[in-house]
């Protein structure tokens, strides 16, 4: 059977704000052989687009070189603005094993990536995730902490060397984060109310690192072409902390402020059995088995 890993690199501009790069970097992550596209979504309030594509490890390693070089030609983070935290232009490029392929082979992928992307551009990176190198690097927060603005006074605390790289962000393209890691889902709840303030709160209480739910960072942010708060969080493990378990967390804190959740979105790809997990949970299905009554399962196993 064929090795499949997935790529999700994070660029530092959107179709809104820049409509040719997003654009240029389409064509390129199409132009790669062995590999497919399978999503590009731009959101004009983060100022950040999501790309999302599956090929073989080789294909899949000469994509996200070709993709950093072209972001690092078209994107200058000294002029990038957006409600997300970023810290570079390709800001992160995670590695995700989909078929055949072991975490640890995406790990020394991305080894060879973040080398490469040194040698021949001259970004720095950070290894995060599974290919942390240090524990408090695992976490992708920990690494962006500072953002492009603060990354060059950061890199000179003893701690925070590069994995690759110099003590100095690339003076356009900043420095990304590098890493191998199990499929998330990016998972947004969108508040009606413009105050930024409840969106934090609630993340606060919500997310992992501060005594939250184990597998899921979350910030509060604010919509600037909605006029709303958002509670954007990234799912880790959705197995062990499924969406419904935030989404409803969320209702009942949002309310302790007179504030409604108005809707939800998933940014970029999500496993098929998140979304199931919802499913059984508000229908109460009993007895459920998704790979056995779900037909598209039926009709995948059927096709190999």
């Amino acid at each position: 059977m064929k090795k499949l890993v997935e790529f999700i690199p994070n660029f530092s501009v959107s179709k809104e704000h820049d409509a040719e790069t997003f654009e240029e970097l389409l064509k390129t992550a199409k132009g790669i052989g062995d590999c497919v596209v399978l999503d590009f979504q731009s959101d004009g309030s983060h100022n950040r687009s999501v790309l999302t594509m599956i090929g073989s490890p080789e294909g899949i390693e000469k994509a996200a070189f070709e993709l950093c070089r072209k972001a690092q030609e078209r994107i200058d983070m000294r002029t990038h603005k957006g409600a997300h935290p970023r810290m570079g232009a390709t800001d992160v490029m995670p590695f995700v094993p989909a078929r055949n392929v072991t975490l640890e082979e995406c790990v020394d992928l991305s080894k060879r990536v973040a080398k490469r992307i040194w040698d021949e551009l001259k970004i720095p990176s950070f290894l995060y995730e599974d290919s942390c190198t240090r524990e408090e690097r695992r976490n992708l927060a920990n690494c962006r902490k500072g953002e492009f603005e603060g990354m060059n006074e950061k890199l000179q605390l003893p701690e925070w060397a590069p994995d690759y790289g110099e003590r100095k962000v690339h003076e356009t393209a900043g420095i990304t984060a590098i890493g191998a890691r199990m499929p998330l889902v990016a998972f947004n709840v969108n508040l009606d109310t413009d105050d930024v303030n409840i969106a934090k709160k609630i993340a606060k209480a919500i997310r992992g690192s501060s005594g939250g739910f184990k597998y899921c960072k979350a910030l509060g942010i604010y919509l600037e072409d909605r006029k709303i708060a958002q509670v954007s969080m990234n799912m880790t493990n959705y197995e062990k902390t499924p969406l419904f378990y935030t989404y409803e967390m969320i209702k009942v804190l949002a309310e302790r402020y007179g504030v409604k959740v108005i809707g939800t979105e998933i940014v970029g790809l999500t496993p098929a059995k998140a979304l199931l997990d919802c499913a059984e949970y508000y229908l109460k299905i009993e007895n459920f088995h998704a790979f056995e009554q779900v037909m598209e399962y039926q009709l995948l196993e059927a096709e190999e």
